[in-house]
């Protein structure tokens, strides 16, 4: 394998084979040791963490770990009319994300209030789909035994 020296991202690059670890970007790779991996394992499991109630009305929005200071924070995003919940259910959701992900990951939990809807995890879920768009194609279908079959998989959609 050949060493090159004049890349702008790394210092050095290897032709041929490479590890996964030596594609990313620096910066990515800061991202990851600074203990990025936290915080993409509490967004998979928030719903888990808060609960259902809770996860209506808050997200993460940053995880900082800060290893000089001591107290590693993170930082989530309240919709305004809730920091009351949020802040009664903090030493909560710490104890659950300690015991999730290790001992004392988590030291501190700071609230930011937001207004408007969450978008961030809600899903839209269209009911109906197969009646609104092919509702015109499913009536022009001149055999009456496709027709049907069309329509009874339709009504499965919906149930779903």
């Amino acid at each position: 394998m050949k060493l090159k020296y004049n890349t702008k991202q790394r210092y050095k690059t290897i032709q041929g084979l490479r590890s996964f670890k030596d594609t990313l970007p620096t910066k990515v790779k800061r991202i990851i040791s600074k203990k990025g991996h936290i915080y993409s394992k509490i967004l998979d499991n928030w719903r888990y963490i808060v609960g259902d109630e809770l996860f209506k009305v808050c997200y993460p929005k940053s995880f900082k770990n800060s290893n000089r200071l001591g107290a590693s924070s993170l930082n989530v995003m309240v919709k305004r009319g809730h920091e009351v919940d949020m802040e009664y259910s903090k030493k909560i959701i710490m104890k659950k994300i300690n015991s999730f992900l290790g001992n004392n990951v988590v030291e501190k939990i700071k609230l930011t209030t937001f207004e408007g809807k969450q978008e961030k995890f809600n899903k839209k879920i269209q009911k109906d789909v197969t009646k609104n768009k092919y509702i015109k194609k499913i009536s022009n279908i001149t055999n009456e035994k496709i027709k049907n079959s069309l329509i009874g998989l339709s009504e499965l959609f919906e149930r779903k």
